[in-house]
């Protein structure tokens, strides 16, 4: 019986079903692994922005986690929407005790610029929550949240790298699809670095001309994730997410009167 790797998302709800617990599971299944989810908050949103966030008590997410570890394991954790100091402490210290691989998505706004994270977490998330990621995975709006650098070229990433790795995670994936596309070392592209401080992976795709990208930032985190699961290196899983996310945002459709979301099945429909 062939039993798929086992992949965790701790992270909050998307009723729109674009982002957040949502995306992961849909890329944890188009990547042939196992999601499992702890949900950390519930929200009112679709395409047009959030309406509503509800955290859940610490005591539900710690009950959750210790319910699917303990239990059935897992081969690889991705993180996102937390919310406050307390749920950011909690889950460090839950991942804390793992050996499995973790990818932290440090979420602090929506796609359409609601806030995600109370400005009180932030020194949780540098303290507690990134020194328990095998890869940290923030955009540059995050980047200028967590460490005040405003990265505008390319080669400005570098600074932003060495800063979330002063942080503590073994690697940092700065994404950089919020550089402007007139950036003279961007080219047009979708330009991500990764680094550990000592190697660096430049991972380029076209960018596609497409506004609906509701939901790439936990896609791309989600499926970096679940090739870990796999056992990939980070550089393998990184390019392998780059690869998915590039074309989910490329098939991204339309979806209420909003941004609407990426693909996260076009691998299947480009089968057919």
């Amino acid at each position: 019986m062939h039993t798929p790797p086992r992949v965790l998302t701790v992270a909050g709800s998307d009723s729109g079903g674009g982002a957040g617990i949502q995306a992961d599971l849909k890329t944890m299944l188009a990547l042939g692994t196992h999601g499992m989810s702890v949900l950390t908050a519930v929200t009112a949103q679709n395409s047009l922005g959030v309406q509503g966030a509800w955290e859940l008590p610490a005591e539900a997410v710690r009950a959750q986690f210790r319910s699917v570890v303990d239990d059935i394991g897992v081969q690889a954790v991705k993180t996102g929407m937390l919310s406050s100091a307390e749920l950011v402490g909690t889950v460090a210290e839950l991942l804390a005790g793992l050996s499995a691989p973790v990818v932290v998505d440090p979420v602090g706004v929506s796609k359409h610029g609601d806030a995600l994270l109370a400005a009180s977490a932030l020194d949780a998330v540098r303290g507690a929550l990134l020194p328990t990621a095998t890869v940290a995975t923030p955009n540059l709006d995050e980047v200028a949240q967590l460490t005040g650098i405003r990265v505008r070229t390319a080669d400005g990433m570098r600074r932003a790298a060495e800063a979330i790795l002063a942080f503590g995670p073994r690697w940092a994936l700065i994404k950089g699809g919020h550089l402007p596309a007139g950036a003279p070392d961007a080219a047009g592209e979708a330009v991500d670095l990764l680094t550990d401080g000592a190697q660096e992976h430049w991972l380029r795709a076209p960018r596609h001309d497409n506004r609906h990208t509701h939901g790439t930032g936990c896609t791309l985190a989600s499926a970096l994730a679940a090739r870990l699961a796999y056992g990939d290196t980070v550089p393998q899983a990184a390019a392998a997410a780059k690869e998915y996310v590039s074309g989910a945002i490329a098939a991204g459709f339309r979806l209420g009167a909003g941004i609407g979301p990426v693909d996260h099945g076009w691998r299947l429909r480009a089968a057919h």
